[in-house]
């Protein structure tokens, strides 16, 4: 059995939260507040929404800045985090994350030219 991390996962912003329910996602934002705890941080995408990232183990780092996240939609639509990744961002030019939420509106809205699923071959 493939694990989450090796499987294509859709990208998605926070207005797409409640269509991935129980399924793996990647996600981008801005990291926003860490929880004293660091088992929980939030983030927001390029619409200025805001999505709750939940850790199985504490953080052991600072964080903040954009991070991509990777893992599974919880029924009230947190992402239970597998992995996350600190995108260093490169000679002070800041990520667009507005521009980065267009590109997903077109790769969802042309899915079949971008898929995220592909067929097990057998």
């Amino acid at each position: 059995m493939a694990s989450l991390l090796d499987a294509p996962k859709p990208r998605i912003s926070c207005s797409m939260l409640s269509q991935y329910i129980s399924r793996a996602v990647c996600f981008v934002g801005r990291v926003e507040k860490v929880h004293p705890t660091g088992k929980t941080f939030t983030v927001s995408d390029g619409e200025g929404k805001t999505a709750t990232i939940e850790m199985n183990e504490p953080l052991e780092e600072e964080l903040s800045g954009i991070v991509e996240v990777i893992g599974m939609v919880s029924n009230k639509g947190v992402i239970m985090s597998t992995t996350y990744h600190i995108l260093q961002e490169d000679k002070g030019i800041p990520f667009d994350l507005e521009l980065y939420n267009e590109a997903l509106k077109v790769i969802h809205d042309f899915s079949q030219y971008y898929p995220f699923e592909v067929a097990a071959s057998g």
